[in-house]
């Protein structure tokens, strides 16, 4: 088991050293984004926002009832107009030369000045069709019943990623991690596959170091070399230190 790193005195960790031609990768999970207030699966003990992840988060309930779902991602989209970025958004937005990579669907990274952000769980405020090949596209509208396709008639559906289904990117995730010289997950609960097994692939490589920036103890924990426990908005903003040439 990895030791669990102990905040010292003033509530201070030593910063990660970011020298000139290093690689750095960071994957962010809910729980960077539930500091801005916005609500996860795991806060609500098997129910999101009072929603079974089978009825709203799955094609099944999607095709059973695409209502429902369209209620459910109207909501976030309400509620995500109300949220802002936090410290530990800003603070990635600092680090030149980042790869980010994140779970989250709200846009947070992007409005805290985040370029090129890596979805692979998708964009909440993006649509797309579930019938062609449409590009899915930017789209805040909300809907009370479930929009239809002006190019072939199918219903549309957020542009998420849904339990069951392949996240976006992986070709280019996993080139990122295999050229990445520090790995760091911020907020992310280690249960969710394929991300949670992006530590031990690196693991296996044995060349970078890998650090999880949190709240709680993830659960595989046990692949970090150094596990900082604490907010990420007060973490963050003192995590690296950028040597420039």
């Amino acid at each position: 088991m990895v030791p669990l790193t102990k905040i010292g005195p003033g509530g201070e960790f030593e910063p990660l050293q970011v020298r000139a031609g290093m690689r750095v990768f960071v994957l962010t999970g809910a729980g960077i984004s539930a500091e801005s207030g916005v609500a996860t699966f795991r806060d609500a003990g098997g129910l999101w926002e009072q929603h079974r992840i089978e009825d709203v988060a799955t094609p099944e309930g999607f095709a059973r009832d695409p209502r429902l779902v369209w209620r459910f991602y109207s909501e976030r989209r309400r509620r995500l107009a109300e949220v802002q970025p936090n410290p530990a958004h800003r603070a990635l937005a600092q680090v030149p030369g980042l790869f980010l990579c994140t779970q989250n669907v709200d846009d947070l990274h992007e409005r805290a000045g985040s370029r090129d952000v890596v979805h692979m769980h998708g964009e909440l405020l993006k649509t797309r069709c579930s019938g062609c090949d449409l590009d899915p596209w930017y789209d805040e509208s909300v809907y009370p019943e479930p929009p239809v396709c002006r190019n072939c008639m199918a219903l549309l559906r957020p542009h998420v990623v849904w339990f069951g289904e392949v996240p976006f990117h992986l070709p280019r995730i996993f080139e990122a991690l295999e050229e990445c010289d520090l790995f760091v997950t911020v907020g992310s609960s280690g249960a969710v596959h394929p991300a949670a097994g992006f530590v031990s692939h690196l693991r296996h490589l044995g060349r970078a170091r890998c650090v999880y920036v949190g709240l709680e103890r993830p659960e595989n924990a046990h692949a970090f070399d150094e596990c900082r426990l604490g907010k990420a908005g007060e973490l963050l903003p003192t995590l690296f230190r950028i040597h420039a040439g």
